[in-house]
């Protein structure tokens, strides 16, 4: 299985895709910083990164689907998952490869965000506690789109199709919660119930507070092991299509 996951992982970075990503959100984040810092009014300035990094969530969904899109509908348009099926490798395997090559870049992702704070230490104050919750509770959910993404990628042969419905999936696992607070959705039990177990705003926003929950870690490990398995079940069943 490592040698697919660093097979996956260098062929992110042997392809534009991740750079683009990679400084795309780079350069959303700096100019919501900037923004902030223009706003200032007097000669001390006080900002959150919670808040910075909570504006490029809505950034981050539609780019994520740039690097999911990767996992198994380019593969099929390109004819190689038919040589990546017939591996040693089973599927769990192949899917928790491409799911964490797929995460590692994301880690990158948010390393190079490091930067700012550590300016900010030197010039000012950082309240590291805080940031560090939010940066887990950020990298939580991005695993949870990764693995949506992923689910996606399998079901479609098209990676545009792919960026398409998985930015929308993505999308609305963001606004769950205003959608649970629709008169019709909160009427139906179950269906509220569903809504509040994906309301990752909610939990993302407890984790820039500065806390972490166990309540919110097992939803969003439920989230991402609920989608990796469909797209174990997915994968599976095609494998044995061709048999």
């Amino acid at each position: 299985m490592f040698a697919l996951y660093k097979k996956e992982l260098q062929s992110f970075f042997l392809s534009p895709i991740a750079y683009f990503v990679i400084a795309f959100f780079m350069a959303t984040f700096s100019l919501t910083l900037i923004m902030d810092i223009s706003n200032v009014t007097s000669s001390t300035y006080e900002f959150s990164f919670a808040s910075i990094f909570y504006v490029n969530l809505f950034y981050f969904v539609i780019l994520l689907p740039l690097l999911t899109m990767r996992a198994f509908s380019e593969e099929r348009k390109n004819g190689t998952e038919t040589l990546l099926l017939s591996s040693p490798l089973n599927v769990t395997q192949i899917v928790m490869a491409k799911f964490l090559a797929t995460a590692t870049v994301l880690l990158i992702l948010l390393a190079t965000t490091l930067i700012y704070p550590i300016i900010t230490t030197i010039y000012g104050r950082v309240i590291w506690s805080s940031l560090i919750c939010t940066y887990i509770g950020f990298f939580m959910f991005g695993l949870v789109c990764v693995a949506v993404g992923i689910l996606i990628s399998s079901l479609t042969e098209t990676p545009l199709i792919a960026i398409i419905v998985s930015e929308l999936a993505m999308l609305l696992l963001l606004l769950t919660d205003n959608m649970s607070a629709t008169a019709f959705l909160s009427s139906i039990p179950v269906l509220s119930d569903l809504l509040d177990w994906l309301s990752n705003e909610t939990k993302f926003d407890i984790f820039s507070q500065g806390l972490i929950q166990l309540s919110d870690l097992f939803g969003y490990v439920t989230e991402i092991v609920v989608f990796l398995a469909w797209t174990i079940i997915s994968v599976e069943k095609r494998r044995w299509s061709r048999r």
